[in-house]
């Protein structure tokens, strides 16, 4: 069943290491909400003869919507589409949003998992990240989900930044076990070149991350995770038995979506859209009646590289069976020719026709994708 993305772009501050398209004014939230409906209405037929098996609204911070808008694009999407009776509806959140009167608010609508952007329980972490939110909001907005029937929770954590030891990333993770949320997503911060973070890196303000920092603490988390009964089943993700991500999932295994909002992807299998990341642009295209995006042929290498980048990263693997159904005898030739050294460096597994990442290949999953892509030999001019 394929998919919806919405984005909502607009946050209460920026964090210092995001470099997501969001604003920090809700000015234009009744026009933006307005806009997106519209380009759901715009784009419905492109999916029209699947069900929607799940749907994430996902920013900036969806959870700073009225209620009203809520509402309305709600009413958007059902009027549009045939939606699952089972369909995982995430919305992404943060802690100081999700107080007992916002969480009454979503109980009315069919939003059945939250992701909360914890990042940290550590108030220094959250000062030094720019957060709005503090480590009691991070717990007990957690626990007041859980008693409110939201049991299906997803937390995310972040790791690698100077500020994080040893000691407190074990703290951290411990703290997420024991609130019992079937999902933890992890990211090890990143310094993105247009972020604050970034800048203060340039100028001397702040330490630059280190990387085996970053690696030590994957490796701590893997470990604490796995002998909590965790699957690792995506490089950043981790959920008890059964309780994946079913939208993030379907990115990985190349599920059709569709993307609303400003900069939102979509993806059908053979071509990709990129909406444009500008606000006042997006908006103003769509009250004209025209999508605000631009699209991507996709050639049989991209697709193949797609498939190699988003595949490899997940326990589930690389199917070397369906790089020669559905590519070609050239490509699986040249992929059982380029995973050698990574086979022999046991970074990579070779099992009953699937390709894994070893542990310790988990650590360089990037960079072994990009040495198995292929490169078409002769593009048209």
């Amino acid at each position: 069943m394929a998919g919806i993305y919405i984005h909502i772009p607009f946050c209460k501050q920026a964090c210092n290491y995001c470099d997501f398209h969001f604003s920090t004014s809700l000015q234009h939230v009744d026009e933006m909400t307005d806009a997106i409906c519209k380009e759901i209405m715009l784009k419905k037929n492109r999916i029209s003869d699947q069900q929607i098996g799940s749907i994430y609204f996902g920013g900036g911070t969806p959870s700073l919507l009225p209620e009203k808008s809520l509402a309305k694009i709600f009413d958007t999407l059902t009027s549009g589409f045939s939606i699952a009776a089972d369909a995982e509806i995430t919305i992404e959140t943060n802690p100081d949003d999700l107080d007992a009167k916002k969480i009454a608010q979503l109980r009315q609508f069919p939003v059945n998992r939250f992701s909360i952007g914890v990042q940290s329980f550590f108030n220094e972490d959250l000062v030094w990240m720019n957060r709005a939110h503090n480590s009691t909001e991070a717990e007990t907005c957690i626990k007041r989900s859980q008693d409110a029937g939201f049991e299906n929770l997803s937390i995310d954590l972040i790791y690698g930044f100077p500020l994080l030891t040893d000691e407190k990333w074990l703290s951290n993770i411990s703290k997420a076990i024991g609130l019992q949320a079937p999902h933890i997503s992890a990211y090890s911060l990143t310094v993105e070149p247009k972020t604050a973070l970034a800048a203060a890196i340039r100028k001397g303000r702040e330490i630059p991350v280190n990387d085996e920092q970053s690696a030590a603490q994957f490796i701590t988390l893997t470990a604490k995770l796995a002998a909590a009964g965790f699957d690792h089943y995506e490089i950043s993700n981790y959920s008890l038995p059964g309780r994946h991500a079913v939208h993030n999932t379907n990115y990985w295994r190349g599920i059709p979506y569709l993307g609303i909002g400003p900069s939102a992807h979509g993806f059908n299998g053979n071509e990709r859209y990129l909406n444009i990341a500008n606000n006042a642009k997006y908006m103003q295209q769509l009250a004209l009646g025209k999508l605000a995006e631009t699209i991507e042929d996709l050639d049989i290498y991209d697709r193949f590289n797609e498939y190699i980048m988003t595949s490899l990263r997940t326990m589930w693997g690389t199917d070397l069976q369906k790089i020669g159904d559905e590519f070609g005898k050239i490509f699986l030739e040249d992929t059982l020719k380029n995973i050698v050294p990574f086979v022999q460096r046991n970074w990579l597994k070779n099992e009953n026709g699937k390709l894994t990442l070893t542990p310790d290949g988990k650590l360089f999953a990037d960079y072994i994708a990009s040495e198995l892509f292929l490169l078409d030999e002769h593009p048209e001019d």
